[in-house]
């Protein structure tokens, strides 16, 4: 399974809001009575089809003391039901030539299936029967708990880098519980049980919290019939929504954090503040920071930053990310790499400087009209694939976005102008409330312990 993080690096799109946009071609949307959402996406270039279920709700709706139940759920959800043996979903699924999976982020858990498009009355039909028959056997918790401690221990516990992203994000926030990992802390973790994850299950698994996606060699008709007889007869549960979250308290003051490590070869500074998610009929602003994002980081020769930091010696690598897909505020950020010999504390001077330049010039319109064309460029890239279009409008109808949102983005990110970009700029990059985090390698670590450490690496988030 995967855990998916909330502060990975952007992601190339945008959004801007002149008059709406019509439904694209060949997208579709209803609700069935019991309240499951679908989207229809027809791609007839292929005989294949992507079913992707999302349930609105993620580890950032755990109770307090309970961290790491959604991901742990997630595992479980493969262990079976009156009618399927352990692990028999995946084997079915291989079986007949597709691939499946699944994931868990801070606001949503998603499962998905790849697979010939005359297998999707299967696929439908072993999707909605573990929604509402689940069966967790008496071992099966216990052992699938080790199996996601054991995964805490590779991909956390052993990684410097994620064990700072960790650290970054508890401090980052104060009270929301995005500060926390969406695997658990290994302490609660270990507390898990049986009784745990059924009521998790029986409390959010159900139609009118979750988001059907179909895409592929489909038909709006097709997916509606079968949706009616797989999905259809599952009960929709009142209190399946998430509960409205604690909130994070107006930031203020700056922090800083330092993490040394005799595994690390190289240092990595990371700097966030909290920003504005993308949200339904506002997206503007989310808009504008995913542009500036771009400007300031997105290409090496051209972006900003490089030309100040990287051109001039002062950084091997600089990065600016900013992912809107979120319920509640999220966080802008930059990373860099000082270069060889350029102490720490200089190359952070030289990226202050950057950026009190950018803050003060705002962007240059014509890479500002070339930024904006390649977000354009790359988003139509990404929708040749069929799974790349059901993650898009997935991921938003599971953060609070309707199907309209998804559609308007493009145009809105188009109609992005200098003053926008410039008011983004102001918002982020002239905040005192930052998180400026150090990893750092030890004095005199040996060659054969250090490990390259990545800035997105120290990025904490969406896990399978």
């Amino acid at each position: 399974m995967i855990i998916l993080t909330r502060l990975a690096p952007f992601a190339l799109v945008l959004a801007a809001t002149p008059a709406l946009a019509e439904m694209p071609s060949g997208i579709s949307h209803f609700t069935l009575p019991n309240g499951l959402e679908t989207v229809v996406i027809e791609d007839h270039r292929a005989p294949v089809v992507v079913q992707m279920l999302w349930y609105k709700i993620g580890s950032a709706d755990e109770q307090p003391g309970k961290s790491g139940i959604a991901h742990y759920l997630e595992h479980l959800m493969f262990k079976g039901t009156d009618k399927l043996g352990p692990g028999e979903l995946s084997k079915t699924v291989t079986a007949n030539g597709g691939m499946d999976n699944a994931f868990t982020s801070y606001d949503f858990t998603t499962y998905f299936q790849r697979i010939a498009s005359d297998r999707l009355p299967l696929i439908m039909e072993m999707e909605a029967d573990r929604m509402a028959n689940l069966k967790i056997g008496e071992d099966d918790w216990q052992a699938e708990r080790q199996v996601v401690l054991e995964e805490r221990s590779q991909r956390t516990d052993s990684d410097p880098g994620a064990q700072f992203g960790e650290e970054r994000s508890a401090v980052q926030f104060y009270n929301h519980p995005y500060g926390r990992p969406v695997i658990g802390w290994r302490q609660e973790m270990e507390g898990l049980t049986r009784d745990d994850a059924i009521a998790w299950y029986d409390a959010h698994y159900a139609p009118n919290a979750a988001v059907l996606v179909i895409a592929g060699d489909v038909t709006p008709e097709q997916v509606r019939e079968l949706a009616e007889t797989h999905y259809g007869p599952v009960q929709p549960k009142a209190d399946a929504p998430r509960n409205p979250r604690p909130q994070e308290p107006i930031q203020r003051s700056p922090r800083r954090i330092e993490r040394v490590d005799a595994r690390v070869a190289q240092p990595v500074m990371i700097r966030t503040v909290i920003a504005p998610e993308r949200n339904s009929g506002d997206q503007q602003t989310a808009a504008a920071l995913t542009v500036l994002a771009d400007l300031l980081a997105g290409s090496s020769q051209t972006s900003m930053l490089a030309r100040e930091l990287m051109l001039t010696g002062k950084a091997l690598y600089v990065n600016a990310f900013y992912d809107g897909f979120s319920v509640d505020p999220t966080t802008f950020g930059i990373s860099m790499v000082p270069a060889p010999g350029v102490e720490n504390a200089e190359a952070e001077a030289a990226l202050d400087a950057a950026l009190a330049k950018f803050l003060d010039e705002g962007p240059d319109p014509a890479q500002l009209e070339r930024v904006k064309t390649r977000i354009r460029a790359a988003r139509i890239y990404s929708q040749d694939s069929a799974h790349g279009r059901a993650y898009d409008y997935g991921q938003g109808l599971a953060t609070g976005l309707t199907v309209e949102d998804v559609n308007d983005w493009p145009e809105i990110l188009a109609a992005v102008t200098p003053e926008d970009v410039r008011a983004a700029a102001k918002l982020v990059l002239d905040n005192r409330a930052t998180v400026t985090g150090w990893l750092l390698p030890a004095p005199d670590a040996p060659a054969d312990a250090l490990q390259p450490v990545s800035a997105e690496a120290a990025n904490p988030g969406e896990v399978e």
